[in-house]
């Protein structure tokens, strides 16, 4: 059953979609404290509201995890724009 809090909040569908494509937990160093799932829905609110990380709704995990976790997929190329080439 789906429980959405924001209008940003990924559907069900559309988590059994994202999901598998996510990275698991390699089973090295600290265990996550917060889901993927509730980490996207707060990169999904920062991006489509425009509020700064920092004042981050108290909903969703803390704004310095949902930051970092999203820079780091960003510098590895993760969030690109798609490009000429990416078009089939």
């Amino acid at each position: 059953m789906e429980s959405r809090r924001y209008p940003t909040d990924l559907s069900d569908d559309e988590w059994r979609f994202i999901g598998p494509h996510l990275p698991q937990p390699t089973g090295e160093g600290r265990p996550r404290l917060h889901g993927l799932r509730a980490i996207l829905d707060a990169v999904f609110y920062v991006l489509k509201s425009g509020c700064p990380w920092r004042m981050l709704p108290r909903d969703f995990p803390p704004w310095k995890t949902v930051y970092d976790w999203f820079r780091k997929r960003r510098r590895t190329g993760v969030h690109r724009p798609p490009s000429s080439t990416d078009r089939v």
